[in-house]
């Protein structure tokens, strides 16, 4: 597989409250015009033959939000799931969620088991993070081999990062190749932090509910004209490229 390949996308879709703001809107209106742009941006995806997409939907830190804010990003999360799933399945897409799912609702446990149960099949995955944090999924990583190594099944001088890897939330799925941040923002907020060590990062200073899919190829352009070293030097990588 090329080192150019393009296989996994994470999207932060920030901005949304910002958009609605700007339109004089309530909050949630921006929050539910980004649950629309999902799907363009999967499609569009798929055009570049993109085989995972993965979009932080909810952190670990934003329960910190007004409790009206979060319960209604709840409802918006069980309403695309509700809607969503069997679309999902029809187009070939598996859905998949991240997060620590202690603090959701029975009732939202409910439909992301349906969901996920519905689209199971497919030639491309779309990740939800929900409650996620990238610290959280390295942390439970580390538990399952802490309580491997206290069970005595596994010797703690055997572990290293393969085995780390195995337990991280997206185990089995492609390494992620480009990380694209909207709004504006230059961080990447605890997202797919054990992922990203390699990953290409762009940032875009549209809102996410204004990221279409022309928006999305000018990321996609930009990820071509990079070089991924990946530790080696420009000139391994061109000696690599005449001899194959």
């Amino acid at each position: 597989m090329s080192a150019k390949s393009l296989r996994h996308v994470g999207i932060i879709m920030d901005g949304n409250n910002r958009w609605a703001k700007q339109a004089g809107k309530q909050g949630i209106a921006g929050h539910r015009a980004g649950v629309e742009r999902i799907r363009d941006i999967l499609t569009a995806c798929r055009g570049h033959g993109v085989e995972v997409l993965t979009l932080f939907a909810f952190s670990s830190e934003n329960w910190r939000r007004p409790p009206k804010e979060v319960e209604a990003l709840m409802g918006l999360f069980y309403n695309y799931l509700k809607r969503e799933a069997r679309q999902l399945a029809k187009e070939n897409v598996v859905l998949k969620v991240i997060g620590n799912r202690a603090r959701f609702s029975p009732r939202l446990l409910r439909a992301i088991d349906e969901a996920e149960a519905i689209a199971s099949e497919g030639d491309a995955t779309l990740v939800i993070a929900a409650d996620y944090g990238g610290r959280w999924d390295i942390a439970q990583s580390a538990r399952k081999l802490a309580q491997a190594a206290a069970d005595g099944s596994l010797d703690p001088a055997a572990i290293d990062e393969a085995m780390l890897d195995d337990g991280i939330s997206t185990a089995g799925l492609p390494p992620l190749d480009l990380l694209i941040r909207t709004g504006g923002e230059i961080r990447i907020s605890n997202f797919l932090l054990w992922q990203a060590a390699y990953a290409e990062f762009y940032f875009s200073e549209l809102l996410w509910p204004e990221f279409d899919s022309p928006a999305l190829d000018e990321a996609v352009a930009d990820f071509y004209k990079r070089q991924r070293r990946f530790g080696r030097t420009g000139d391994q990588l061109i000696q690599d490229f005449t001899s194959a």
